[in-house]
């Protein structure tokens, strides 16, 4: 699309900004799971209570419980929610906003190809990123000035073949539709969170607002080191100019399909920070600075006559554990093949240090079966696995936001989910900024 000069630019924002005047930054939740997203808004908005959701869509595929949809509603109501397949959702159903935001999966977003007569894009049935594109894009001038999503660090290189080809997608759509954008790969338990987990956020900007012609207008040292929202909300150590790498993207989302990073696929083309403005983009290496409290594990687990005996390993069960904890080198047949081999890994922390943040949740911590991946404390002598109300304390939800379903859904709804702290921290400077 065609961006206006910055005299107009700014003509638009001021004009949309006076018609507002509800003062309220009105919010879309899409994918919204239990509602991660909408926490960390609230918890950002002061006493003027200034985000305001004014529509949500949960739906999970290939099943006929609505766990998520149903907590959500749960904790937050049933109005202006919607439990539908997105891609059955017309966007003028969706009310106007000025801020979407969403934890869409990492999938392939190739683009089969484009419309003939038009600029149109076809990408893959059934990716839920191209239903974000056909909301933006169907919403035109009325398309939200400002995007916050998540996905997990892989999607920056992705796919294997063809490292970054997917990020490349999502970076030149987004420019096509008048966006600004930046990224960070953010362990939260580098900025005193109590889970290590790695995600990459995503914030745009569109071309009528003041943060779309900061990234414009500003260098890229400034952008990265202090200038740009991740900078403000997670500082990094001082990048030096040369140590930021810069390219152009091709806007024509076919090529980049087939062609993106293809001369050397295995390199890294987008880094842990970066930021693209009108079809450029800079990237670099980045390392977190942080020198406030860190939560430990065991500084957020319940008190012991709180927890249930279900929680609890037996001696029978503890072996079980051990060894799926435990070093092993184990000889395997190819089904296909016939081939033998080694099949080796090395071994986990048994019991999880409480002096320390917690690994990752995955969704398949619930369950009393044994793992290699659940987490498993030992208190006053005693093991056991961690509790719904614990799992929800490591992603910095409310104890018992998830309850009403099994235990089991419970830890597999956490393991989906995000840390709300994060997006906390990015709301507040983005509610700064505007």
């Amino acid at each position: 699309m065609t961006i206006p000069n910055l005299f107009l630019q700014t003509y638009i924002e001021d004009t949309i900004m006076n018609a507002n005047t509800t003062n309220k930054i009105r919010a879309v939740e899409l994918f919204a799971g239990v509602g991660g997203f909408r926490l960390g808004l609230e918890s950002a908005s002061t006493s003027e209570k200034e985000y305001e959701v004014v529509w949500s869509n949960q739906w999970e595929p290939s099943t006929k419980r609505q766990h998520a949809s149903d907590i959500y509603c749960a904790r937050f109501g049933f109005e202006n929610h919607s439990n539908e397949d997105i891609a059955t959702v017309a966007a003028d159903e969706i009310p106007s906003h000025d801020l979407l935001v969403g934890g869409f999966p990492c999938q392939d977003y190739s683009v089969a190809s484009t419309l003939k007569n038009s600029h149109g894009i076809i990408g893959k049935k059934g990716v839920l990123w191209w239903e974000i594109y056909r909301i933006l894009e169907q919403k035109g001038e009325e398309a939200p000035k400002y995007l916050m999503l998540e996905n997990v660090d892989r999607l920056l290189k992705s796919p294997a073949s063809q490292r970054g080809r997917d990020f490349a997608i999502i970076l030149s759509s987004l420019n096509r539709l008048g966006y600004a954008v930046e990224w960070r790969v953010i362990n939260a338990s580098e900025y005193g969170m109590p889970q290590r987990r790695r995600r990459v956020f995503i914030m745009a900007y569109r071309y009528n607002t003041k943060l779309f012609r900061k990234l414009q207008t500003s260098s890229s040292v400034d952008i990265l080191n202090t200038k740009g929202v991740f900078a403000q909300a997670f500082p990094i150590k001082t990048l030096q100019e040369d140590a930021i790498q810069y390219a152009k993207l091709s806007d024509d989302l076919v090529d980049i399909t087939e062609n993106f990073n293809k001369e050397n696929p295995t390199k890294n083309i987008f880094l842990e920070s970066g930021y693209m403005v009108n079809g450029n983009y800079y990237t670099a290496r980045s390392e977190a600075d942080y020198e406030g409290l860190f939560v430990t594990l065991g500084s957020i687990l319940q008190d012991e006559i709180e927890v249930a005996d279900e929680f609890y390993i037996d001696d029978a069960a503890l072996e079980k554990w051990q060894y799926h904890k435990g070093a092993k080198s184990i000889e395997r047949v190819n089904k296909t093949t016939g081939h033998i081999y080694k099949y080796s890994e090395g071994s986990m922390s048994f019991p999880d240090s409480l002096d320390k943040p917690s690994r990752t949740i995955i969704t398949g911590e619930g369950g009393v079966g044994a793992s290699r991946f659940k987490h498993i404390v030992c208190i006053n002598g005693k093991y056991r696995r961690l509790t719904p109300v614990e799992l929800e304390r490591l992603n910095m939800f409310p104890d018992n936001h998830t309850i009403g379903v099994s235990n089991t859904k419970r830890a597999f709804l956490m393991g989906n989910a995000l840390v709300v702290g994060i997006v906390e921290r990015l709301a507040k400077i983005l509610l700064k900024e505007i």
